[in-house]
């Protein structure tokens, strides 16, 4: 009798090596810790300077990232990377959005998914849905608070990198519940309807 493994790769499944990356490891990861609210403290970490000068104050000034930040994010960058061309909006869009309320919604929708992260489901289960997915920075000015990866390919997956740590997670069940407006949310910072997410 041959064992079956639950991680066996979807063969209709494409995501984008950042997104392989950032998932397999986050995981990983989030299987191995289930469900917590760990994720509000992933990595706080106080800013280094890169030396003296102009970034000198701003690097001093915030001393924190990822969700313990999500009211210093004052912007956020979004590439999507449509599975399927449209026919007016064809391949990668990129948006950069700067409305702080729509920025630090779409930021707190990321951190409650994850901290209610739960166990991988088998991605058999996951390899015959399309969609889009989305990679993006949420900043404070010009610093770098955290940055995403979004896949609506198969089962909806999040991952959230903070100082070189990923967190990961798919988006069923209590996790999604966690963020109920994460759609509609990441529609607004697009300025596009929720049927184009």
């Amino acid at each position: 009798m041959e064992r079956m493994t639950l991680w066996a790769r979807p063969t209709g499944m494409t995501i984008s090596c950042r997104i392989r990356g950032l998932a397999a490891a986050g995981l990983l990861c989030a299987g191995l810790a289930g469900c917590g609210t760990a994720v509000a403290s992933v990595a706080p970490a106080t800013t280094t300077s890169h030396g003296s000068g102009a970034g000198a104050p701003l690097a001093a000034a915030a001393t924190q990232v990822g969700c313990a930040s999500v009211d210093q994010a004052t912007s956020v960058t979004v590439t999507r990377a449509a599975m399927v061309t449209e026919a007016v909006h064809a391949g990668k869009v990129k948006v950069t959005q700067r409305s702080a309320t729509k920025v630090r919604a779409l930021f707190r929708d990321f951190c409650a998914a994850l901290a209610h992260a739960g166990r991988p489901v088998p991605a058999d289960l996951c390899a015959f849905r399309l969609g889009n997915s989305y990679t993006g920075t949420f900043y404070d000015g010009q610093q770098v608070l955290a940055t995403f990866g979004y896949s609506l390919r198969g089962c909806p997956r999040l991952s959230l990198t903070v100082s070189g740590h990923t967190r990961a997670t798919i988006l069923l069940g209590p996790t999604a519940a966690a963020a109920p407006h994460l759609e509609a949310d990441l529609a607004a910072v697009l300025g596009v309807p929720v049927s184009r997410v």
